[in-house]
């Protein structure tokens, strides 16, 4: 009994004492990369908007002149508008944020 309470005691004091490598490692691993909104929007939306924003093919609006908020945006995105489809089944939402901060730069 003295014996095992002596080990649990020891075993705890090493476990305390690590050097915390595990931290470090995790600390510094390679975070997920960004969503690339500018590569999104060319795929999915320049073929109405235009790769700047301006084309308008299908009534669809000059992006460089909007005044949507990035929240408004984001809204419209994702549920559409007119023949514009909802993305919101399409794409995730940090997907779909990404394109809406893009749209932001296209503007004049």
């Amino acid at each position: 009994m003295i014996r095992n309470t002596i080990s649990l005691a020891l075993l705890a004091a090493l476990l305390a004492c690590g050097n915390g490598d595990n931290a470090a490692k995790m600390a510094s691993a390679p975070s997920a990369p960004a969503v690339d909104g500018a590569k999104i929007f060319k795929v999915s939306c320049a073929i109405c908007h235009g790769n700047d924003g301006k084309l308008g093919l299908n009534g669809s609006k000059d992006l460089s002149v909007s005044v949507l908020s990035l929240e408004d945006r984001i809204a419209l995105i994702t549920t559409g508008k007119g023949l514009m489809p909802a993305q919101g089944s399409i794409l995730k939402s940090d997907e779909i944020k990404a394109v809406a901060e893009y749209t932001l730069t296209l503007k004049k």
